[in-house]
């Protein structure tokens, strides 16, 4: 890239934030400081569109302290007018073959000792390919005495499969408002409710796990359920960022992700931006987990009323207790 080149890219860069960054101050604050460096010869050793974009992302961040904006070379990417667009079919079909591929972001699904449940979530992809896998998942866990979901290497997505997923935990008519999205370039807000028509409900205790990796919509599930006083949250402080984005084109195949909206949870009146979520009980993130299972093995003892199931949950809780399970036996009942 030459030196008009990047300049050229600057300025459009902070005529994009201008418009549509959630915040116009820091906007107008981030663009000059970008614009500073770049004519002090900051990004002159960026000698290519791949090098500048990795540049520029680093330092949206760093100037914003949104963790939310990025910037990366995509030669075919093309800008969304103002005007609804309408997927192309094709594009659908591979989105949702790579949905599946992917699990529909579901990486394990289990029955833990002392018959609880556990879903790790990688992520929430669109409503229309994971809602099904998300109830399909939830069957399964029907008949568990507590489930763990677990969000420690959850990235985020949509928000309204982050509302299809909790739906599940409140009953049939319960209908909540989980939070609302304010859209700076529309200037609209979006209020996003739990799904009356998600047939599958839990009503067990969750616990749910997150890391300093938990970021974005993984956040906004688990601060939902904090909210909602509906799970308890078990591991460390969240990523802190909240802004939806948007993606826009730059010049010389740049596109950049422009933090345009901001949420608003209904019940605190506020969001986890820069401040994460905080745990109800704070653990590593590694030992998330055994803290969740030792927690409800602990309820289940202490609530079981006959003697023989509850001589085997405190067998079970022991085992827990040192991060230890039975081994799977492979050989008939008898055979050495």
């Amino acid at each position: 890239m030459k030196a008009a080149d990047r300049a050229a890219v600057v300025q459009a860069l902070a005529e994009k934030m201008n418009a549509n960054y959630i915040d116009p101050a820091v906007a107008e604050r981030v663009g000059s400081a970008i614009a500073r460096k770049n004519a002090e010869g900051g990004y002159a050793s960026a000698a290519s569109a791949q090098a500048f974009s990795a540049a520029l992302a680093q330092d949206l961040r760093a100037l914003s302290g949104d963790l939310h904006f990025g910037a990366m070379l995509d030669q075919g990417f093309r800008e969304r007018g103002n005007a609804a667009e309408v997927p192309a079919r094709a594009r659908m079909d591979e989105a949702r073959e790579q949905a599946g591929r992917w699990g529909y972001g579901i990486e394990k699904v289990e029955r833990l000792p002392g018959n609880v449940g556990y879903i790790e979530l990688r992520g929430f992809g669109r409503t229309e390919f994971v809602g099904p896998a998300y109830s399909a998942a939830m069957s399964l866990m029907a008949g568990t005495e507590a489930l763990i979901l677990d969000l420690r290497r959850n990235g985020g997505g949509s928000p309204s499969s982050v509302a299809y997923l909790i739906s599940h935990f409140f009953p049939l008519g319960d209908e909540r408002h989980l939070i609302d999205i304010y859209n700076r370039p529309s200037d609209t807000t979006r209020q996003i409710f739990t799904v009356a028509t998600v047939a599958q409900r839990y009503d067990k205790p969750v616990y749910v796990l997150t890391s300093a990796r938990t970021f974005s919509g993984g956040e906004d599930c688990a601060y939902s359920f904090q909210a909602q006083k509906r799970g308890t949250v078990v591991g460390e402080t969240t990523g802190g960022g909240s802004n939806p984005v948007g993606r826009f084109s730059v010049g010389q195949g740049i596109v950049v992700v422009i933090p345009t909206s901001r949420t608003t949870n209904f019940v605190t009146k506020t969001n986890w931006e820069h401040v994460g979520v905080k745990p109800d009980i704070a653990v590593p993130a590694a030992q998330a987990l055994q803290t969740a299972h030792v927690a409800i093995l602990r309820n289940l003892v202490s609530s079981e009323k006959d003697g023989d199931e509850r001589k085997e949950l405190q067998r079970v809780l022991a085992m827990a207790e040192k991060g230890e399970s039975d081994k799977p036996v492979y050989t008939l009942r008898g055979e050495r």
